[in-house]
């Protein structure tokens, strides 16, 4: 099985290789950004070890570009880096998982099988909640007798609300999930787009309504039509 390790500290990265190529896996480095998205378009790798900081492109615009490109291969994200925020801006941006730094070595081979052992996974491209479908490639909502295309800050709102399946998600979780770590956004934005998609709810005739809980958040829930 073949790994690409990308990280610009070429120590850490031939002792990263060598670690998985201890725990039989066959692993190659790259040390900037550009030439880590260049081999992980190349479909010859199972799985990246990536790194959050590195010259030319960072870690997270590295994954998004793959992402953008349906590109599915498997991506641990490694980063000195410990706060919460930083770890969610690199689950959001399409890393199946995230390590700190320092790690042991037993855990980043571990980490490694688990995210190689999903590939075999059946993949979604759907979302369903109540009468409404969520197509996750085209960004299609639709109920069986109507759709509408959301854009992209509406779809990211609209599945982590199906997702959730009736549960209460925060203002701030989706602040922090939807516009990330760009430190722009404000609760209004929140507002914005979920007064967007109540009307794209409304014009679609769905069963599903978006309801407000105050000082909890939003959730979705099925009403009975008369």
């Amino acid at each position: 099985m073949n790994i690409l390790v990308v990280e610009d500290e070429r120590n850490l990265a031939d002792a990263i290789c060598h670690i998985l190529e201890e725990a039989d896996f066959h692993a190659e480095a790259a040390y900037d950004g550009k030439a880590g998205l260049a081999y992980a378009e190349s479909g010859m790798y199972d799985a990246m070890i990536l790194d959050v900081m590195l010259p030319g492109i960072d870690g997270i615009e590295l994954v998004r570009a793959l992402r953008r490109e349906n590109n599915s291969l498997p991506v641990l994200m490694l980063t000195a880096r410990t706060e919460t925020i930083d770890k969610v801006a690199g689950l959001n941006s399409g890393a199946d998982d995230y390590m700190t730094k320092p790690f042991e070595p037993i855990e980043l081979v571990a980490r490694v099988r688990a995210i190689t052992r999903r590939q075999g996974e059946v993949v979604i491209d759907k979302a369903h909640f109540g009468d409404l479908t969520l197509d996750l490639s085209t960004h299609e909502l639709s109920t069986e007798t109507s759709s509408v295309h959301l854009s992209q800050k509406e779809f990211e709102v609209m599945q982590i609300l199906m997702s959730s399946n009736g549960r209460v998600v925060s203002k701030q979780d989706l602040l922090t999930r939807v516009w990330g770590t760009e430190g722009e956004a404000l609760e209004n934005s929140v507002e914005a787009y979920i007064s967007f998609l109540r009307k794209k709810l409304t014009h679609l005739q769905s069963s599903v309504q978006i309801t407000t809980l105050r000082m909890l958040g939003y959730r979705l829930e099925k009403i009975e039509k008369e």
